[in-house]
């Protein structure tokens, strides 16, 4: 059995434990390998049969540094016991705070965030969901203050409507956000939302820097205020309701969701795609749609290496820097972006032939294989009889 470990340095906040012991590792002069033997051991997955990687044993890890098991346990996920609802979590670490990172030594901190955590409210630092070569970034001025002040307002909600709710309506906020910001530019050039979003882009990601600055992070940054203006309603029960009430009850909600855009509100007879109304139509009254991937069900769980930087993810980002410079559009990535991928891919959704075309139908009014009428169908089948 190993030794105590004479530095004590303890683990970050959600740091994942692959990152820490290699921090560890480093800070002592031991070979990655001679510390995962000593604190883990080889598991198997139930159904398959095939190796799952190293398990951490919490004890033995308490041990050689000294820390107890429950304490542990609160900065490193892995080890806690229960196991945390891993459907709250992000299912890819990711750098956090530079600043809160600082104090860690040994090495580059990977974390395991909530799906919640957006911001580090307190040094101002723009974290983001997982984006290919992507560091957070720091928050100044107004546009910083606007970003922050929304992650407080999405920390109030999560408290109110619980992770699954919020979860949905956030990246329910972001989709129609990227439609707004990729649907026709002429139509919505008069919508407040769309110049808020080009002047915050130009902050974040100012001109003639794409190739140093881009990242669709940074674009999810943009639009982040309004997206949970928006889930400030979709995940309000009542408001939910008067989404998929009668027409009158509607126009009370198109009407609100529209002033938050400041977007002149359209006709309820309008047969143009319209990203709000297609989410009243087809979404408003189904439960919340979950993440399409978890932790555990990734590579990256009880592997010893960190995962490879994916070069097609790295040359994705650098062709859509190109095209940001040139557009200065950023809704056409953030709709393509794995991120919104659990609302944009629903559960009950007709599967359409490619990406290019889901994305439209995310938008659309068409009843795409017949799902209002089959609904429709099941509601009045009693009556029928």
């Amino acid at each position: 059995m190993l030794a105590r470990l004479p530095i004590p340095a303890g683990p970050a906040r959600h740091e994942i434990v692959q990152s820490y012991l290699t921090r560890l590792a480093v800070l002592h002069g031991l070979p990655a390998r001679e510390l995962w033997e000593h604190v883990a051991t080889t598991n198997t997955a139930h159904q398959t049969g095939r190796a799952r990687g190293r398990v951490v044993l919490a004890e033995r890890l308490a041990f050689v540094t000294g820390r107890q098991v429950e304490h542990l346990g609160l900065a490193l996920p892995e080890l806690r016991d229960p196991a945390p609802d891993w459907a709250a979590w992000r299912h890819q670490s990711q750098p956090g705070c530079g600043r809160c990172d600082a104090r860690h030594d040994g090495g580059p901190v990977l974390r395991l965030l909530p799906h919640h955590h957006y911001v580090c409210t307190r040094h101002r630092y723009w974290i983001g969901p997982p984006d290919a070569g992507q560091q957070p970034t720091p928050l100044h001025d107004r546009v910083g203050d606007q970003i922050v002040a929304a992650q407080h307002r999405h920390n109030r909600m999560l408290a109110r409507y619980g992770s699954a709710a919020v979860f949905d309506a956030v990246l329910t906020g972001f989709l129609i956000c990227g439609h707004f910001w990729t649907r026709w530019p002429q139509r919505d050039r008069a919508t407040e939302a769309v110049r808020r979003w080009e002047q915050r882009a130009r902050w974040l990601i100012p001109p003639g820097t794409e190739p140093i600055t881009y990242s669709t992070s940074l674009l999810f940054a943009a639009v982040y205020p309004e997206a949970v203006s928006l889930a400030e309603l979709t995940a309000h029960p009542t408001w939910r309701q008067l989404a998929h009430g009668d027409t009158a009850e509607q126009r009370v909600f198109l009407t609100e969701a529209c002033r938050r855009l400041g977007r002149a509100v359209p006709d309820l007879e309008d047969d143009r795609a319209d990203a709000i109304r297609h989410w009243m139509i087809f979404d408003s009254h189904r439960p919340p749609s979950r993440p399409d991937k978890t932790f555990p069900e990734t590579r990256e769980y009880r592997a010893t290496r960190p995962a490879n930087p994916n070069s097609a993810s790295r040359e994705r980002t650098e062709r859509e820097a190109r095209w940001f410079a040139v557009k200065r559009c950023g809704g056409s990535s953030i709709v393509h972006h794995r991120h919104v991928r659990p609302v944009l891919v629903r559960e009950w959704a007709t599967e359409m032939a490619d990406m290019t075309a889901t994305i439209s139908a995310s938008a659309s009014l068409h009843d795409y294989g017949g799902i209002r009428t089959q609904e429709y169908a099941r509601q009045h089948a009693p009556n029928a009889k």
